[in-house]
């Protein structure tokens, strides 16, 4: 090929999100979820010291942005904490697009408030009750505490944007779906950000992936009910499910993977690629055998 006609074909296969491959160099374009934004990263370098010939190019977004890149032919790999929307689907379809879902782990969304907070637990009801519309909870004093440097003690909420797969896994994990969140949160482009500033608030509290948490922050069990014990968030009770706010986490394609992106994804499931996983904070598909 002369180098005009490899030029005009470099450029249409990276408008199209083609996997390109460039004097001998395979580039990987993986976008979406800021949840999984680091770990990515990390897969992306450990891979890239192994398979120099490849680059994986890792962008966050949040998952709404990975899956919308994905129908739109501009991602090789969608990271997401949650399934596909009903909309994004039909979207999908209209471009004769086969969405493929790859579990590659497990998280938790963990209930964070200041680390002054001596709320000992909540339940999922009292969640729906605080971030859901039309909610009876809006002072910290309704559920029996008071808060040091908390005045008043109105619940300063903080939330995540709606492109975001922790927002719509929320709602649907804990309002049941059909509810919408109540107006004037504080919502979030990151999930860290979510974890900074409950850090920093003293009235606040707040949801994110049990991958952010510091020791700044209180992690709040949660119980299913009235009468279940309280359970909190950790790789162990995501792996045995008994945390109430688990979810898988995906990589999605467009159709069955093959070639290169095959391979990656193959390694990302091997003990190499869950062990990074286990190190970042989520819980593995398996007992991955680790150094």
């Amino acid at each position: 090929m002369n180098p005009k006609n490899a030029f005009i074909s470099l450029c249409v296969g990276l408008a199209v999100g083609w996997t390109v491959r460039t004097d001998a160099r395979v580039t990987i374009q993986n976008k979406g979820s800021d949840t999984l934004f680091g770990v990515a990263q990390a897969w992306s370098e450990a891979y890239g010291k192994r398979y120099p010939d490849i680059a994986v190019v890792v962008t966050g977004g949040g998952s709404g942005t990975g899956i919308a890149n994905l129908i739109n032919g501009t991602a090789d790999l969608a990271n997401s904490s949650r399934t596909p929307l009903p909309r994004e689907v039909a979207d999908a379809q209209k471009k004769n697009i086969d969405i493929v879902e790859h579990t590659i782990g497990h998280d938790a969304l963990a209930i964070y408030v200041n680390a002054a907070n001596p709320l000992p637990s909540i339940t999922l009801k009292q969640l729906a009750e605080i971030y859901g519309d039309g909610g009876s909870i809006r002072d910290w004093n309704q559920l029996g505490v008071t808060i040091p440097g908390c005045k008043p003690d109105k619940m300063i909420l903080v939330n995540r944007q709606n492109n975001s797969g922790s927002y719509i896994y929320f709602q649907g994990a804990v309002f049941g779906g059909g509810r919408d969140f109540r107006l004037g949160t504080m919502d979030m482009e990151g999930s860290k950000e979510v974890v900074t500033v409950v850090e920093k608030t003293p009235c606040a509290i707040g949801y994110s992936s049990l991958s952010f948490a510091t020791s700044a922050v209180k992690r709040i069990p949660v119980a299913r009910d009235d009468r279940a014990p309280p359970v909190e968030a950790s790789m162990t009770t995501v792996a045995n499910r008994s945390y109430p706010i688990w979810r898988p986490l995906f990589l999605f394609t467009r159709g069955e993977p093959h070639g290169e992106v095959k391979r990656y994804l193959d390694w990302i499931k091997s003990d190499a690629g869950q062990c990074i996983l286990r190190k970042k904070g989520f819980a593995t598909l398996h007992e991955a055998r680790c150094d």
